[in-house]
């Protein structure tokens, strides 16, 4: 999909995704230390925001304008939105330049592009990394079409954490994490109506989280 599909799918909607944030996100990060963060396709900003609430320096890159608004509307609506730092920047995430300051934390959370492209993001991901950095890549499995529920259902912007090692193949990292974690979907609440009237049931996502080492 590209940045106009977005603008439209986030349109039609109050929120595509949940208000809070996603639940790896929070899990994974929330022993981190605050300091500068960049969430590389916010989004609707759920988890720019929740980063922000932590004393995060966030900035919240993507390439769709209502999804950014969105996300503006809800710091404007927040009882701290004021204080929270978070700078929203339309950018497309393999072009988006940060300049010479790096970021303690790159976030990059079901992002959505084939094989190629998604070598490119993340690398330029984790190169707005200073050492000591962490990488969080959090996506739809690969076995989430045939195994899980909900999802794209084009299996070639799905992927495996295997995969997402390989694509940062040659840079210096510890790896923290990096394996296939399930996610519970409710029928009633999972943010887009797809499984509403359905028994829960259980969505495949691929997990990395690494340290950057140089």
């Amino acid at each position: 999909m590209d940045a106009r599909e977005w603008d439209e799918r986030y349109a039609a909607t109050e929120l595509v995704w949940s208000a809070g944030p996603n639940q790896f996100v929070e899990t994974e990060l929330a022993d981190l230390a605050p300091g500068r963060a960049v969430d590389l396709a916010a989004g609707e900003g759920r988890n720019a925001l929740w980063l922000a609430e932590r004393g995060w320096e966030v900035t919240a890159v993507d390439f769709s304008l209502v999804g950014l608004d969105k996300g503006r509307q809800a710091q404007a609506r927040h009882p701290r939105g004021r204080d929270l730092r978070v700078d929203w920047v339309q950018a497309d995430v393999l072009e988006y330049d940060a300049g010479p300051v790096g970021f303690d934390l790159a976030l990059v959370a079901y992002l959505q592009l084939r094989s190629d492209q998604r070598r490119v993001a993340l690398r330029r991901a984790f190169g707005l990394l200073v050492p000591g950095g962490t990488l969080l890549v959090v996506a739809h499995d690969s076995s989430n079409i045939t195994e899980g529920t909900g999802g794209p259902t084009d299996p070639g912007v799905l992927f495996t954490a295997e995969e997402v090692l390989c694509d940062l193949d040659g840079e210096r990292f510890e790896v923290i994490r990096a394996e296939r974690v399930s996610r519970k979907v409710l029928a009633a609440d999972d943010g887009t109506g797809q499984h509403r009237g359905e028994p829960a049931s259980t969505a495949y996502d691929a997990l990395v989280r690494v340290v950057r080492t140089d």
